[in-house]
């Protein structure tokens, strides 16, 4: 049974069109795979075991391989037993394919009381493949660690940074370019590559209040981002994007990360935005992308879930919204056309 969905972007397009969300459980990793490309079927869920893992995310890059991070609270035995938290990684190379065994991070320092108080990890790859592993530190800044050419690792980063929450977004477009979004007691810090592969470097300060946890990013126009937190006050859905500053996107009080995707609406480019609210179910709404001012309505769907939803475009560009019911099972529904929003009814996994 699913105890909710992975972090970040967890239904994700293969190379093959087929779609795949993943989940966690108490001792893994919980995979459906659709049988053939825009569906309607998914088999799974399969169980790919991660002892002791927890708070696992997933990152995918342009070669569509799907990249997992997590971390593990580890206990030595006896009464006296010393406490270590180590980060790790995966890697799932094809759709269907099984994942790789997990490697080993290391702590985030030498000193292991400062280790302890790293935060869940998130992953972003960039335009080389080579994945992005982003945790909050000891000092309530960032920290990064990535992958070289070669698939080495190289040591921990402090990107700076201060009162940051701990569960930040990463993300990478469609050049490659990593970025990476928290959310903290001042507002929203962002640091981004200036050119794919080059270093991560700290862009501005947003002084807007969000939920820890609830950033999501989208790339809007070749190059552009645009993010989408809850505010903090329970105001409803905010958006940022560089030039046109932050934008209300209306709603209410909600539950989990802000999900984006673009989509094919009635002729229209559109970004399609998805959350859980606070009863639990699904709020939807769309709006021509980077048109904020058409204004968009909110509508609650579903049943009830666990955690945030997740939204992706199938083989035949049709939006697909995908949640974790409290049951534990994996709910799929998928717009009937490209004429209009309308989804077609849930199907249960």
């Amino acid at each position: 049974m699913a105890l909710g969905p992975v972090a970040g972007r967890w239904v994700l397009a293969g190379k093959d069109g087929r779609l795949t969300a993943y989940a966690r459980t108490g001792s893994g990793l919980l995979r459906w795979t659709e049988e053939f490309p825009g569906g309607p079927g998914w088999s799974g869920p399969d169980l790919f075991p991660a002892d002791g893992l927890s708070d696992v995310s997933v990152g995918q890059g342009p070669d569509g391989y799907a990249h997992f991070a997590a971390r593990r609270r580890h206990r030595a035995e006896g009464p006296d037993g010393a406490e270590t938290l180590t980060y790790h990684h995966a890697v799932q190379y094809q759709t269907g394919r099984p994942i790789s065994p997990w490697e080993s991070l290391g702590t985030l320092y030498h000193n292991v009381e400062m280790s302890l108080r790293g935060g869940p990890p998130a992953v972003a790859v960039d335009a080389h493949g080579a994945p992005h592993v982003f945790v909050r530190n000891n000092g309530r800044g960032i920290h990064v660690k990535r992958q070289d050419a070669k698939g080495d690792w190289g040591r921990w980063q402090d990107l700076r940074g201060s009162m940051t929450f701990e569960a930040g977004c990463a993300s990478s477009g469609a050049d490659g370019r990593v970025r990476f979004a928290a959310p903290g007691e001042k507002g929203l810090t962002f640091w981004a590559q200036r050119g794919p592969g080059g270093p991560m470097e700290k862009g501005e300060n947003v002084p807007y209040l969000a939920c820890d946890g609830s950033v999501g990013t989208l790339e809007t126009a070749p190059g552009r981002v645009t993010h989408f937190w809850h505010a903090a006050d329970g105001s409803g859905v905010f958006a940022y994007r560089e030039g046109a500053g932050v934008m209300a996107l209306g709603g209410g009080p909600a539950y989990g990360a802000v999900a984006a995707v673009r989509a094919w609406v009635e002729g229209y480019d559109c970004t399609v935005l998805a959350h859980r609210a606070v009863g639990g179910r699904t709020a939807l709404a769309a709006y021509p992308t980077e048109n904020e001012a058409a204004g968009l309505w909110w509508t609650e769907i579903g049943e009830e879930g666990l955690d945030s939803p997740a939204l992706a475009v199938d083989a035949h560009g049709l939006v697909v919204i995908a949640s974790i019911s409290a049951r534990g099972e994996l709910l799929v529904s998928r717009q009937k056309d490209a004429s209009g929003l309308s989804l077609g009814r849930w199907q249960r996994f």
